[in-house]
């Protein structure tokens, strides 16, 4: 009974020291934590006093050499007001008063509106360029290079939704016709109706995401078909563009295929452009709607029917052997929402599905 006793004493206390070291071990991490925040808001105090200092010293620099004057926060730069929401965390580019100056100019500022960028009718060919001495001059009276130009600038700014459309017609700069010029218009009345839309960049993770789309020979001329990409980063596009294709694509999982090549070679770049800014970037995804085209970028073995596709092919494994660029089917279409891509021109739903997926 005795040793039983001692056993017991014994253990308690052991048990009773264990617990008072783990106590202490506990309050020296949480006053550990304290200070460490307290550093890390002193440090970054200092970092945000340092860098109004150095912003004041830089206007003073700058006034020496030039007549200059204080404005405040930037309202606008090229054409593009910005919104900026500090307590909601949110940037806004949006081109609104720029659209309607082009609208207003080519007297569509009162035009139908439409519920997409381009119509499914819509079948652009070299055929329906004037031939007529007729034709031609009386296309002489519309300033179609003007048109095309002004829908650019506002693709490139800030309106992907009007990639695929604005590469469409403007295939016919040379020689346009009264279809092409319809066509122009059609873009116009969307605009009409979506000018309000603008870019909203928020405080996502840092993350670079990719979602990329073809269509099937969908030039009727030549028979190429035309790939597309949009990028976001911290949920806001950053990049995006739709082009034809350089070779004739034999089947929808080699024009997919070069999508995703095409796609990868901006990815890459962005992510030794966002290293060098001190962001890097250990992955990121890439969304494709071909499984086809996923699992013969990602393995090795292929058959006759994409024999001819090889180089592309090795292209694309490149990156996922890197563990650069996860291939993966649209995480959109999981979520019940989905996106238009600059490839999409006939979304009926239009712009109402892109907010919360490409910052929109």
């Amino acid at each position: 009974m005795k040793d039983n006793e001692y056993v017991m004493n014994l253990w308690h206390e052991t048990e009773m020291r264990r617990k008072e070291k783990e106590d202490q071990k506990n309050m020296m991490q949480k006053q550990a934590d304290v200070n460490s925040d307290e550093k890390k808001g002193q440090n970054q105090h200092d970092f945000i006093e340092k860098t109004m200092i150095n912003k004041k010293t830089l206007k003073q620099e700058l006034s020496k050499s030039f007549a200059m004057k204080d404005l405040g926060p930037a309202r606008q730069i090229l054409g593009m007001q910005i919104v900026r929401d500090r307590k909601a965390k949110k940037l806004v580019l949006s081109q609104e008063k720029y659209i309607q100056k082009v609208l207003r100019r080519f007297s569509m500022n009162n035009a139908k509106v439409v519920s997409t960028p381009l119509a499914m009718h819509f079948k652009l060919s070299t055929k329906k360029c004037p031939s007529s001495d007729d034709e031609k001059e009386d296309m002489k009276k519309v300033h179609y290079a003007s048109a095309v130009g002004s829908l650019m600038y506002a693709m490139v700014c800030t309106r992907q939704d009007i990639a695929h459309a604005f590469g469409v017609v403007s295939r016919f700069l040379s020689n346009p016709g009264r279809e092409y010029w319809n066509t122009v218009k059609w873009v116009m009345r969307y605009l009409y109706g979506t000018s309000s839309l603008s870019l909203c960049f928020r405080t996502g993770k840092p993350i670079i995401c990719g979602y990329t789309d073809s269509d099937m020979a969908g030039d009727v001329d030549t028979r190429k078909s035309t790939s597309g990409y949009l990028v976001t980063f911290a949920g806001g596009a950053v990049s995006w563009q739709s082009r034809l294709q350089k070779c004739v694509a034999l089947s929808t999982t080699e024009a997919e295929l070069i999508a995703i090549v095409e796609a990868c070679k901006v990815l890459l770049w962005m992510k030794r452009f966002l290293g060098e800014l001190g962001c890097a970037q250990e992955r990121y995804v890439l969304y494709c709607d071909s499984q086809s085209a996923i699992h013969l970028g990602k393995n090795s073995t292929f058959h006759g029917w994409s024999k001819h596709i090889d180089p592309a092919k090795e292209n694309a494994q490149t990156s996922p052997q890197q563990s650069d660029v996860v291939q993966s089917p649209p995480k959109v279409k999981q979520e019940k929402e989905c996106i238009l891509l600059p490839t999409c021109a006939w979304v009926s739903v239009g712009v109402m599905m892109l907010p919360n997926t490409v910052g929109v």
